[in-house]
């Protein structure tokens, strides 16, 4: 039981100054100071680069799409043309 209580009174002794240090470390005080604008630019700029990701993958997908039309037409060149036809544009 002692052992329980004297294991209380150093974790507690230890844990002071372990929370001192990071309570005052420049990363914890610019978190409890954060500007609220700031964070709202930051979720614009966030929600921009999504929208950029999402438009760079749908261009990939053009991409891919014309570049099998591409290796149809080079891998079978006496076949008529009217047989492959492109994709849509804008797919």
């Amino acid at each position: 039981m002692f052992w329980a209580l004297g294991f209380l009174i150093l974790f507690m002794a230890l844990l002071i100054p372990i929370l001192a240090i990071v309570l005052g470390s420049p990363v914890t005080r610019h978190l409890l100071h954060s500007d609220p604008r700031r964070t709202d630019e930051i979720m614009e700029r966030v929600q921009n680069l999504e929208d950029e990701i999402a438009q760079l993958g749908h261009s990939l997908e053009e991409l891919r799409e014309e570049t099998k039309f591409v290796h149809r037409l080079l891998d079978n060149p006496d076949r008529p043309d009217r047989d492959i036809e492109p994709p849509p544009p804008g797919s």
